[in-house]
């Protein structure tokens, strides 16, 4: 098993930043993948950005150029820093981690962005 817990959510104007914190801790193995999504209001959830242990990400055309994904694997901690914030980036934003090996998913519970214009 694995916890998440996440931090760093809140209010914000536009063009503001915010960086989200990530902490694992549980059973947590070399070769993993972690990620933050999010969901605003009647949408589904989608993939903000991820990172896998070897340092690989990837990143949603979106926030390219303006969101920094980032972890600190001594710590099992991962990052997200946000900048140039705009009101479409409110949602509520989960912390993902898989455990690629055994191929299993772990989710947060969640920390709320809100941008205001």
């Amino acid at each position: 098993q694995v916890q998440l817990v996440e931090s760093g959510g809140g209010s914000v104007q536009a063009g503001g930043s915010l960086r989200l914190s990530c902490a694992a801790s549980g059973s947590i193995f070399r070769i993993n993948r972690m990620g933050w999504y999010r969901q605003a209001p009647g949408k589904q959830r989608e993939l903000v950005a991820s990172i896998t242990s070897g340092g690989n990400t990837i990143y949603a055309d979106s926030m390219k150029g303006r969101f920094t994904i980032s972890r600190d694997n001594s710590k099992s901690t991962m990052f997200l820093q946000m900048n140039s914030l705009k009101p479409e980036d409110t949602a509520v934003y989960y912390c993902n981690f898989l455990d690629i090996v055994a191929s299993k998913n772990y989710w947060g519970q969640g920390t709320q962005v809100t941008v205001s214009s």
